[in-house]
């Protein structure tokens, strides 16, 4: 297969990466396992991994947290003058709690998510931005209800994976605190935001001992505290730059039965309610299509909008344009003595 990238993919490679971003294999050595499903061997692999991650085509191989189960997290935006715009948008892409910061087609051109250990952290950090860039209000628009979120990217053609999902268990953000979690948890989790180490033994330099590690990993996964782990690709290295934001004013009463059929269908990559935030945001239910041209991603979009009868509502647009940062979420400070290379 042959792909516009930093550096060529052959047919394995993209075989791995496409077919292993979940139901990654929980084991004492999970390269030697991938290795033996593709029909390779275990340092292949990690050399491979090794290779796109250098490059920047793979993000790092480990978990998707699901959100504001593990600190706080929200959307949000801001209405940046053209002028501003190149250091508003390092100012914040250099803030830590910040994990994706992207301009958009829109009034609000500078979209970006927030990651801290408390909600009050995360309300402080909006505030220093305010302050800090000048800009006006900050959109904040916490998530209210997921129903499609990071369960992986289909690379052949850019859809969302259609997997099976089962409800996710009644998880409360507060029982997960950063605050009120042992510090062998705390380990764990900065030992997981850069992803795992590419050797032979990767749950072994977790800051854990390795059955600890693997069975807290499991247990998450269990609960849907993770929401999947395993290989976190970067769709802009893969050529889908065409992608869309759509948003609608839809009621209430209805928004989660449409989101429900809609994340069921596999035809959009991320679907979610957040709340509405009057007079200046009246929309509350968000739909990202991911795609390689902009045609294709509006006719997508129309398609959608008929499918579900959404073209009644209140809607909008809004295109990516440039992309300023994109990292997981950090919840912890990395610590020194479990740094890994």
């Amino acid at each position: 297969m042959s792909l516009d990238l930093p550096v060529a993919l052959t047919g394995l490679e993209f075989q791995l990466v496409n077919s292993f971003q979940r139901d990654f294999p929980l084991l004492p050595n999970p390269f030697a396992v991938l290795a033996q499903r593709l029909e390779t061997d275990e340092s292949t692999i990690i050399n491979y991994l090794q290779k796109l991650q250098d490059a920047g085509v793979v993000s790092r191989v480990g978990a998707v947290f699901r959100p504001n189960v593990i600190g706080a997290s929200a959307l949000a935006a801001i209405a940046v003058p053209t002028s501003q715009f190149g250091s508003v948008a390092d100012y914040i892409s250099a803030l830590p709690e910040i994990n994706h910061n992207y301009e958009r087609e829109h009034h609000f051109n500078l979209w970006f998510v927030a990651t801290a250990p408390s909600a009050d952290r995360l309300q402080q950090v909006f505030q220093e931005i305010e302050q800090a860039c000048a800009c006006g209000p900050v959109l904040v628009l916490p998530l209210r209800d997921d129903y499609h979120i990071d369960l992986g990217f289909d690379l052949s053609d850019g859809a969302s994976r259609k997997f099976t999902r089962t409800p996710a268990k009644n998880v409360a953000a507060s029982s997960l605190s950063l605050q009120t979690l042992a510090p062998s948890t705390q380990v764990l989790i900065a030992a997981l935001q850069k992803g795992l180490p590419l050797v032979t033994r990767p749950f072994a330099q977790l800051g854990l001992p390795e059955p600890e590690a693997i069975a807290m990993i499991a247990g998450w996964l269990e609960q849907q505290v993770i929401r999947r782990f395993g290989i976190i690709v970067r769709h802009h290295e893969f050529g889908y730059t065409a992608n869309a934001m759509a948003v609608w004013d839809v009621p209430d009463q209805v928004v989660t039965e449409i989101g429900r059929r809609i994340a069921a269908s596999g035809n959009v990559t991320l679907c979610y309610r957040r709340a509405r935030q009057l007079p200046d945001w009246s929309y509350n239910f968000f739909c990202m299509i991911h795609g390689k041209d902009r045609d294709d991603v509006k006719a997508r979009l129309d398609a959608l909008a008929v499918e579900y009868s959404l073209s009644a509502y209140p809607h909008d647009v809004l295109f990516s344009l440039r992309r300023f940062k994109q990292r997981g979420a950090y919840y912890c400070r990395t610590m020194p003595e479990i740094a890994h290379g």
